[in-house]
């Protein structure tokens, strides 16, 4: 297809938003961000759907394919670090189109992930314990129950103000606020790690060692149960609950590219490696501690309890379906139960603060671009004043996103544990679309660079040819951001992303049909062609034999030097490599340790 030159509307705003944030604020804004409900609330359920053994595998495998997609977004953000990377790059090097409708599904997937968090807290409130399942479960006590004598009503309208007055917050408070919050989830989650590992040691339910891996404790489930009741054995359905258990993984990885959007007001973007190292911690962190919760607790959990069965196609449950909650109470733990409990709702609200941030931070880059939006008189005027910024806080995007947070009120709806399961379905796979996005784009810039380096692109009037070389060069040792193999891992997440949004919603298909759920499913993939295809028509006309690509492939806005830490930080780099144990080697290894800690 041939490329039409695409003229970049962005322009020079006169109240842009503040480069505030450091390190250590981009570090636990985009680890808070993960740590929302899919974890604690979909952790059980993963270990029904595939196992003990083969969910911790799932967790693996769902958190490569986020790696490998944050990866691509980070490099072209830490070389590029424009505003609003997450559409602007897939603008600039596939297509327009593509690109700003993946800008409007991401701002689309925060706004209904706010609304989620809202009703699973409502969820949370109703927290109940079966009493027939405490005394199967041996509980010392005959009920463990707290629901405060409130509205579910009343319960989302109290944290939607809340959400709003703390994204109201200077940037520069509010990075502070969710730096503390992610060090306590941090702190919480590695508790949970030590507390289900000493539970198994001391075995109170006398279920036997883990090396044993007996039933109900077996390394994957025997089988898959359909909606209809039909059961799946065998490794057929071994492999059809491991798919599910990793569409059901992918939801509490959202959030990996808060890093590239919060590159606008990142104070030291263009003087440390603030991209690549805070890219390459949330990944490894996700994945490790994520793995190491499942895999420890479900040495607690058979997975066979009643209460993380689950043969919906789409749901969610309450606090009491939580799998740390289970193993508690299976372990006859006084208070933890209410404790864990607790700490959901804190984690779901502080995860529902930072989705507006990304929501808001999103719409107000769309904004800045004109061409992004219909070119309607009423529109526009919209447009400009959602562009608006006072003290560096986009205001008006951060108000119009946080009022679809009113659709929280769908926890009200007796059916709201379906509905919540919905609105999570169509995140996950509006996301993964944007995700697949990125590393097709990637592909893209890779062989753009690959031109740049070696001096054949004519677009690029530099009158010192060798520095240009270097600047697009990945092989240059103060290249921002380079991962090894990307270009085949860009690869893996583009395809692994387009198969889970074929085949997510392939139980729907069983008869008898779910229409709602097949819905929620699949309906992301018509909203992002729809988008696509009003661009076309604004871009090229009606006539679809007349569409056509337009991507620009600009290598503009460079960073004016490339980071400047040396050594560089995220490299070890002893004083004396020929004598090692000596006390600057040992400073040099505690200051390595430091940055990849912190």
């Amino acid at each position: 297809m041939s490329l039409v030159p695409a003229v970049s509307s962005t322009a020079e705003r006169p109240t842009p938003v503040f480069s505030l944030l450091n390190e250590r604020h981009v570090n636990m804004m985009s680890f808070s961000q993960c740590i929302g409900i899919g974890l604690f609330l979909q952790n059980g359920r993963t270990i029904f759907l595939a196992g003990p053994g083969l969910a911790t595998l799932a967790y693996f495998l769902a958190g490569t394919v986020m790696w490998s997609s944050a990866a691509c977004l980070g490099e072209m953000t830490a070389l590029f670090p424009v505003k609003g990377p997450i559409f602007e790059l897939p603008r600039r090097f596939l297509d327009e189109s593509f690109g700003y409708a993946a800008g409007w599904i991401t701002w689309f997937s925060w706004i209904v992930l706010i609304a989620a968090e809202l009703v699973a807290i409502t969820h949370i409130f109703q927290f109940k314990y079966p009493p027939e399942q405490l005394l199967a479960d041996g509980y010392p006590e005959a009920t463990l129950e707290w629901m405060p004598r409130i509205s579910s009503t009343v319960i989302v309208m109290i944290f939607l103000v809340v959400l709003l007055l703390v994204n109201l917050l200077p940037v520069r408070h509010f990075g502070q606020m969710e730096y503390f919050f992610g060090v306590i989830k941090l702190c919480f989650i590695i508790t949970m790690i030590i507390l289900n590992t000493i539970l198994h040691s001391w075995d109170r339910a006398k279920r036997g060692h883990f090396w044993t891996y007996n039933a109900p404790y077996s390394f994957g489930s025997q089988n898959l149960t359909l909606t209809n009741g039909h059961v799946i054995e065998g490794a057929t359905g071994k492999l059809g609950g491991m798919w599910e258990a990793m569409l059901t993984c992918l939801f509490g990885m959202i959030g990996f590219e808060t890093v590239a959007i919060t590159a606008a007001e990142n104070r030291d973007l263009r003087t440390e490696e603030t991209v690549k190292l805070a890219t390459r911690k949330i990944s490894l962190r996700i994945i490790m501690l994520y793995c190491l919760a499942t895999f420890t607790v479900s040495l607690n959990v058979p997975y066979t309890h009643p209460l993380i069965q689950d043969h919906a196609v789409i749901s969610l449950g309450h606090g009491q379906n939580s799998a740390f909650v289970i193993s508690t109470v299976l372990n006859h733990l006084h208070v933890w139960p209410y404790f864990i409990n607790c700490f959901i709702i804190f984690s779901a609200s502080t995860a529902g603060a930072n989705g507006i941030y990304n929501a808001s931070r999103t719409l107000h880059a769309l904004a800045s671009v004109q061409d992004a939006w219909p070119q309607w008189g009423f529109i526009q005027a919209v447009r400009t004043r959602l562009e608006r910024t006072y003290y560096g806080v986009p205001l008006g995007s951060v108000v119009f996103s946080w009022l679809f947070g009113l659709l929280g009120f769908l926890g009200s709806d007796p059916t709201s544990a379906r509905i919540l399961g919905r609105m999570v379905r169509c995140v996950v796979i509006s996301m993964l679309i944007v995700y697949a996005i990125i590393g097709l784009s990637f592909l893209e810039f890779y062989q753009t660079l690959k031109v740049a380096a070696s001096g054949e692109n004519e677009t690029i009037d530099d009158e010192d040819e060798a520095t240009t070389r270097q600047r697009y060069d990945r092989n240059c040792p103060q290249y921002p951001y380079r991962s090894h193999g990307q270009w085949l891992r860009a690869l893996y997440a583009f395809v692994a992303c387009s198969l889970f949004i074929l085949f997510n919603g392939w139980r729907t298909f069983v008869s008898p049909m779910h229409t709602a759920d097949f819905v929620a499913c699949y309906i992301p993939i018509l909203l992002f062609s729809v988008i696509c295809m009003a661009y076309q028509i604004k871009l090229n006309g009606w006539n679809p034999l007349n569409w056509r690509r337009r991507a620009s492939r600009e290598l503009q806005n460079p960073p004016p030097q490339f980071a400047t830490s040396s050594p560089r930080r995220g490299h070890i780099a002893f004083k004396d490599p020929e004598n090692l144990f000596t006390g600057a080697n040992l400073g040099a290894l505690v200051r390595w340790i430091w940055v990849w800690m912190k």
